[in-house]
Formats: C-alpha cells, sequence, structure tokens
C-alpha cells in the first residue's frame, strides 16, 4: 500500500522527528512552537492521524508518554514534494521553478559554486552518453 502524501503540517512534525531521529509529542510540539503557534493537542491529533496514514510509528513508552519516529526517508519525501510542487505551480517546468528560485535571492558565492559543479557535472554527463 502506497503511503499518502503528507500536508505542510505533517511535513513540519517529520522534519522535527528526522531532527531528532525520535521524539515525544511534546518534544515535536517544542520544535513547531519555536516558528509558529500551535496547539499541543493540535500536534497530537495531526500525530495520531500520521499513524493511521503509516507516516510514523510508535517505537517506545515511558508512562503515558509514547515515542516515535518517521517510517518515511527525507529524500523521498521532499523529491515527491518538490515534484508535486513543479506540477501544480510551475506548469511541470523544472527550469521555471530555479529560475523562479534564484531569482528570489542572490545565492552565497558557495552556493554558486554547488550550482555551478552540479551543472558541470551534468554537462559532463550529457557528453558521455
Amino acid at each position: 500500500m502506497a503511503r499518502a502524501k503528507p500536508s505542510h503540517a505533517e511535513v513540519e512534525i517529520l522534519q522535527s522527528l528526522w531532527d531528532r531521529g525520535q521524539a515525544t509529542v511534546r518534544e515535536v510540539y517544542t520544535d513547531i512552537q519555536a516558528h509558529r503557534s500551535v496547539g499541543y493537542t493540535t500536534t497530537l491529533k495531526q500525530m495520531q492521524r500520521m499513524l493511521e496514514k503509516d507516516l510514523i510509528e510508535k517505537v517506545g513508552a515511558e508512562g503515558r508518554s509514547h515515542t516515535y519516529r518517521a517510517k518515511v526517508k527525507p529524500q523521498r519525501t521532499r523529491s515527491a514534494l518538490l515534484d508535486r510542487l513543479i506540477t501544480t505551480a510551475f506548469d511541470g517546468s523544472s527550469n521555471a521553478l530555479i529560475l523562479h528560485a534564484l531569482g528570489r535571492e542572490r545565492p552565497s558565492k558557495s552556493e554558486i559554486a554547488e550550482i555551478r559543479a552540479l551543472l558541470d557535472a551534468l554537462e559532463q554527463d550529457e557528453t558521455t552518453e
């Protein structure tokens, strides 16, 4: 069975779990509270739904507090979200996404070097085919 694609709020929870490895609802709630206001019970309910959707799993318990970890990999989730963004917001054009992203703010010198290295590698792959 294919896993459901996570919502924006679920990605926030997954990010907390990816960063921590595993966490309680309270720890995830605290991480999210650091950048936006959310209720503890809202976080709890979202995590219960994520259990049902097979995005996370329980890995332990101490008293009434359960520990959870992500069942989905960050790279795979990010790729699926990026595909959805490209399809819906950029009419299927990766090029339009890249140009938009680069036009929003000036990349640092190290970011430009990384982009250049990636482009060079892509060109090299193209010439060896």
